[in-house]
């Protein structure tokens, strides 16, 4: 395995930890807004994070029972 394939598959493998922990990927969102919706304007990464913790914490989540 070369040395560019062996760096692709522990980016795959970061992202992939990084989405089962629920770690927002947002070089993935800016490229999605790039693509998609140009005319949208691209977020600080704060604002993204903070963005992201809100929506996963609002629904109803955090009972103790």
């Amino acid at each position: 395995m070369n040395a560019r394939r062996i760096a692709q598959l522990w980016r795959t493998l970061a992202a992939a930890t990084r989405r089962i922990a629920g770690v927002p990927d947002y070089d993935a969102y800016v490229a999605h807004l790039m693509s998609r919706h140009p005319e949208r304007a691209i977020p600080p990464r704060a604002a993204f994070v903070a963005d992201r913790l809100q929506a996963r914490y609002r629904a109803g989540g955090g009972r103790c029972c």
